[in-house]
């Protein structure tokens, strides 16, 4: 045993401190200072240095391009009173459901039809009773519900009685309730309100049930795609080119945001989708093309300024809310609604022409 320094010896029967203990019984060893710390190699800085530098020009440009789409969607939105990047998604995700209930499930589609039909009459309704007309809306959904199913099941001479039914006891429902009330109302408002009972039918759930007719001929879910895609595309290409170059007003009395250049657009758009359905979906001659894109670029059109003008007389802009960026549902049904009759006529028109 070796002395420590001093001279004295290390008592081994003495106790040892607790700390050593512990390190004794785990084979602890006292630290060590720690060694020089090894140089930074210059060709790993200068690459750090550079991913750095590359990340932060990276995350300044993307933040840049953020608020330059920002400031565009501000004055988009400013311009048209939509939402675009909203109004998109929700655009997206309705397509992507109609087009593949259409082509793999075509009940889904009646289904679809039929909820965006009881949404039409019931906002539409709710509109209109803003607007002072009595409208009772439960037997308004219930008989409109009735005549968009009836259409997936009747032949169209049954369908034909449905309507006229559906019409009559809407009418007669209000009259009625107008001599429960005995309110005083003036004559010429009670009349009203009775010719608004028939026209909601016959303007939301009527043109639902046709569009529900078309799908069910041979091969009516492509005719069913083909036409929504040429109101898609005329709605599409107005929107583009009226915010782009759209200067002169088509009809600034009933949809002042509505300009003849965006009506260019919806022709040329309209147009070329008619003709590439034509031969690529419908198995139709080329030219028919053209006509399916006229027809259904003229519903179309008159479709969304007749709803425009009812609008306007009652003093709203848009249906309702529950669509972001788009309004209400009949706000997106306005030009669809108008087009299935006209569908469905050149359907019957058209359908001996097919190539193969």
């Amino acid at each position: 045993m070796t002395d420590l320094p001093g001279g004295d010896a290390p008592d081994e029967d003495a106790p040892l401190l607790p700390e050593r203990r512990v390190r004794r019984r785990r084979g602890a060893t006292a630290p060590t200072a720690p060694g020089p710390v090894p140089p930074t190699d210059p060709t790993t800085a200068a690459f750090q240095a550079h991913v750095r530098s590359a990340r932060s020009e990276l995350e300044n440009q993307v933040a840049h391009a953020r608020a330059e789409f920002d400031q565009a969607n501000e004055r988009i939105k400013e311009r048209t009173g939509r939402d675009l990047i909203v109004a998109i998604g929700i655009g997206l995700a309705i397509g992507a459901t109609v087009v593949v209930s259409l082509i793999f499930w075509k009940w889904i589609f009646v289904v679809f039809a039929l909820g965006a039909a009881v949404l039409g009459v019931f906002e539409f309704g709710r509109a209109l009773q803003g607007s002072g007309r009595r409208v009772d809306l439960v037997p308004q959904v219930v008989l409109g519900s009735v005549l968009v199913v009836s259409a997936w099941f009747l032949q169209m001479w049954l369908l034909w009685v449905v309507v006229f039914a559906a019409v009559a006891v809407t009418v007669v429902w209000r009259l009625v309730a107008q001599m429960v009330a005995r309110d005083g109302r003036r004559y010429g408002d009670v009349l009203d309100d009775a010719l608004v009972a028939g026209f909601l039918q016959l303007y939301v759930p009527f043109m639902a049930a046709l569009c529900v007719v078309l799908l069910r001929q041979e091969r009516g879910e492509f005719w069913v795609l083909a036409f929504l895609i040429v109101v898609v595309a005329a709605d599409t290409g107005a929107y583009a080119t009226g915010l782009m170059i759209g200067r002169h007003p088509m009809a600034p009395r009933i949809s002042p945001k509505k300009t003849w250049e965006g009506f260019a657009g919806a022709a040329a758009a309209s147009l070329i989708a008619g003709v590439l359905l034509a031969w690529l979906l419908l198995q139709l001659p080329v030219w028919t093309g053209l006509i399916l894109g006229i027809i259904i670029l003229g519903t179309a059109t008159v479709g969304d300024l007749g709803e425009s003008m009812i609008k306007r007389d009652l003093g709203i802009k848009d249906m309702s809310s529950w669509l972001p960026g788009h309004g209400g549902v009949l706000d997106r049904l306005d030009s669809i609604l108008l087009s299935a009759p006209a569908a469905l006529a050149l359907y019957y028109l058209l359908t001996p022409l097919v190539t193969r």
